[in-house]
């Protein structure tokens, strides 16, 4: 990653809106009130909560357009999604705090897993003035912070959404429970379900389960990262993996090397492509799609494109 270009404050306090998901994982009342506190030492702070599905980037969308220079959000990756929707290109940073049951983004930056620890680690970032705008991956117009998930993994998702309430105690359990079960009963094995054209004018016509990613790891396991390829990353432009087939091996296969470390890209059956500025899926009928940890639904085609430069980021 290149030396990165600070910003400036105009004072040392800065105007901050803690946007909150109540309802998350590792949101605790007492933890919210410590950490309200612990930001508003010395800066100006508002608390809002969220209150339903998509609220997250009205409210951020709005501190921005009312000169709040910072929004903190204490949730899951989806809440911390839907922020970065409503503050891409504008002058309002994001940061994040982990709330959820993985966390992937905040993770993936370094923080600790704890949200009062990762204050501690968010507040000296703060007082480095550690912001840059970092790119972001889109899809039908949706940006994502670390990756949209196609086919299987999305079925998966799905899955474990269902079953929400038992999300914020089981995270990790539920994921690999409802992986097996989702194989075993709830995606088709029998047909691949879309095909990607790459910007070569190359098509992989046969996919089960595409990962876009902006960022690696994909996920953590645990406290281990799944790693998918060092061709991710927030100043750089997408991967895609793509397996074309879902029998075991195939899948344990690459599991097993994002686990270990070894590259998951050495099977028949499993493509990866980084350096992607953008890409297109057409589905064979339509397929389901998740957006960092949201399912979203189906769709017959979606478009990728890599957003350089989109959103200015606190970097721990």
């Amino acid at each position: 990653m290149p030396p990165a270009k600070y910003s400036t404050y105009r004072r040392a306090g800065v105007k901050i809106l803690l946007l909150v998901n109540a309802s998350a994982s590792s949101v605790t009342a007492r933890g919210r009130v410590l950490i309200q506190k612990a930001l508003s030492a010395d800066h100006d702070v508002t608390l809002a909560e969220t209150t339903r599905r998509g609220n997250a980037t009205r409210l951020a969308r709005s501190a921005a357009a009312t000169g709040t220079e910072m929004v903190v959000v204490l949730g899951g990756d989806g809440t911390l999604n839907e922020a970065a929707n409503g503050l891409v290109g504008t002058a309002c940073a994001l940061a994040t705090l982990p709330g959820g049951s993985t966390n992937v983004f905040a993770r993936t930056l370094g923080l600790p897993n704890d949200p009062l620890e990762a204050t501690a680690v968010l507040l000296d970032a703060l007082e480095r003035k550690a912001i840059r705008p970092v790119g972001l991956g889109s899809v039908n117009g949706r940006y994502f912070l670390f990756h949209t998930g196609v086919g299987f993994d999305a079925a998966v998702v799905h899955e474990v959404e269902k079953r929400s309430t038992l999300k914020r105690y089981a995270g990790h359990p539920l994921f690999l429970w409802a992986s097996v079960t989702t194989w075993m009963r709830h995606y088709d094995h029998a047909r691949p379900r879309f095909a990607l054209h790459l910007p070569d004018g190359s098509v992989i016509d046969d996919g089960y389960l595409t990962l876009v990613l902006n960022t690696d790891p994909y996920t953590f396991l645990g406290n281990r990262p799944l790693n998918i390829t060092d061709g991710a990353g927030l100043d750089r432009p997408l991967a895609a993996l793509t397996l074309r087939s879902l029998n075991l091996s195939t899948l344990l296969g690459v599991v097993a090397a994002a686990l270990t470390g070894r590259s998951v890209a050495g099977g028949k059956k499993v493509d990866l492509h980084t350096g992607l500025d953008g890409l297109r899926i057409t589905g064979h009928g339509p397929f389901p799609y998740q957006v960092d940890g949201d399912y979203l639904g189906e769709a017959s085609e979606l478009v990728f494109k890599h957003e350089p430069g989109a959103l200015r980021l606190l970097i721990p």
